[in-house]
């Protein structure tokens, strides 16, 4: 998984951050569930538990960004097209990146219960 850095610095460090580890603890949790270093519905129910967090987190990222973003254009006053674009494509990266989290999570789930059931 190839991130750009710039597209975590976009969307603001400190949701972004949080949403990158919480894909690697699902990753994490995944391959230790398969190892069967922990049972499999104990690995499920916490992969679920963390991708839904995430799912919300970046929910959370992108209302406060988008808060903020009317804000700002409520002090300005009028403001190009271009620049409206470019603030709601840096508030949706949050919840781009916490939907790709949950459905990581989702689809790490579906394996595991697959497994358990062979």
């Amino acid at each position: 998984m190839n991130i750009p850095l710039s597209i975590i610095a976009d969307g603001g460090p400190t949701f972004m951050i949080p949403l990158v580890l919480l894909m690697i603890v699902i990753i994490t949790l995944f391959i230790v569930g398969l190892t069967g270093k922990l049972t499999l519905t104990k690995s499920s129910k916490l992969i679920g538990h963390v991708s839904l967090f995430a799912l919300v987190w970046g929910f959370l990222g992108s209302t406060i960004g988008l808060i903020t973003a009317f804000d700002a254009i409520d002090a300005k006053g009028a403001i190009a097209q271009p620049m409206m674009a470019g603030g709601l494509k840096i508030a949706l990266l949050t919840t781009l990146f916490g939907l790709v989290a949950f459905l990581i999570g989702r689809f790490a789930m579906i394996v595991l219960a697959l497994k358990s059931k062979a």
